[in-house]
């Protein structure tokens, strides 16, 4: 297999492809992440994985690049990572008591080809009380995380259920990810 190389800085999806047992190194690229007007989170996520994908196969023309993003969707919006404490609890008041989508788009790229999906899970999240808010945030667990909330950490005790990929959640749907890699021959 040629060099596999995962395009994220993110520890969890590094956690994640580990447990596929897969040897591989690890390169973040630099990306312009801003949503386009009127972009669906389902299109936006994919669009950054790909633009991921190939900002690192220009450096590495030879690799097997693997690259994803991760965004929830309400209501036709975006809801991406807190930029403060405020936006934090604006986005739990969205999800709050409701069903929530999680998008996430994973792009594995060689020189000759390009593979890509979204895989899309739902998630229930209980009715949070301020208090609850407020514990939340004192944990540290919401920064730097899409609806800012870790479904692997301490938010678990809020979500009773979820429809689809436990991974996805976490940032890395397996599943798809392998299917991408037999796809391009990078995997038997």
């Amino acid at each position: 297999m040629a060099d596999l190389i995962l395009a994220s800085s993110s520890p969890r999806r590094r956690e994640l492809l580990a447990q596929l047992g897969l040897v591989f190194d690890i390169y973040s690229p630099d990306i312009d992440e801003s949503v386009q007007t009127g972009e669906s989170a389902a299109h936006y996520v994919e669009r950054l994985a790909c633009a991921k994908a190939e900002a690192v196969q220009r450096q590495y023309p030879d690799a097997v690049v693997i690259a994803a993003d991760t965004s929830l969707g309400l209501d036709g919006q975006i809801l991406g990572k807190p930029e403060s404490k405020q936006h934090a609890f604006e986005i739990w008041g969205k999800i709050s008591g409701r069903t929530h989508d999680v998008f996430s788009g994973v792009c594995v790229r060689t020189k000759d080809q390009i593979c890509s999906i979204v895989v899309r899970t739902q998630v229930e999240f209980q009715t949070l009380s301020q208090s609850d808010m407020e514990s939340y945030w004192a944990t540290g667990e919401p920064l730097g995380k899409a609806g800012a909330y870790a479904i692997q950490g301490i938010a678990a005790r809020y979500i009773p259920r979820i429809d689809g990929s436990y991974s996805n959640v976490v940032g890395l749907p397996l599943y798809e990810t392998v299917q991408l890699l037999q796809a391009v021959k990078a995997l038997n």
